[in-house]
């Protein structure tokens, strides 16, 4: 990213895997750059395609959205933790927050009848649905989500 994006990362290409490391402002206005940015590191290491363009940049986006308004209250003197990682097989994407967490079981479920017109839970919603895994630490202001380069294959119900 560039300074005039107020972020500071790090980036570091192994044999078989990358990883980038971004600190990032409190501020809504930066995470459609973030994500951006995200993508191009993927795009380099050869992971391309809709799972890329619509699951991860839909997941992540709300990840860091989620981070910026609920886990740091938009306060810009907090930062927002990514950490990504690329192999052959997967990304990952970590983001935590300086919040005070949250426990993701609570969240009402955004499709039933008494929550459909509710403004909360879709987020976490979608990225549950886009993302193969997702894993809060126990504290709640840290998300590991993963997204294989195949899509996995899932039993028929």
């Amino acid at each position: 990213m560039t300074d005039e994006s107020d972020t500071t990362g790090t980036e570091r290409s192994l044999d078989s895997s990358a990883e980038v490391a971004l600190q990032l402002p409190s501020d809504l206005r930066i995470i459609e750059a973030a994500v951006s940015h995200l993508v191009s590191r993927c795009r380099a290491f050869a992971f391309e395609g809709p799972r890329l363009e619509l699951n991860f940049r839909v997941g992540v986006t709300e990840a860091l959205a989620n981070a910026v308004l609920y886990g740091n209250s938009n306060d810009p003197a907090k930062t927002v933790y990514v950490k990504l990682k690329i192999d052959e097989h997967q990304v990952v994407v970590c983001v935590a927050d300086e919040g005070d967490g949250f426990d993701p079981s609570s969240v009402p479920d955004p499709t039933t009848p008494e929550n459909i017109h509710s403004p909360g839970g879709r987020g976490l919603f979608l990225i549950q649905h886009l993302m193969d895994e997702i894993h809060f630490n126990e504290r709640g202001n840290s998300v590991r989500m993963v997204l294989m380069r195949e899509e996995p294959r899932r039993p028929r119900g």
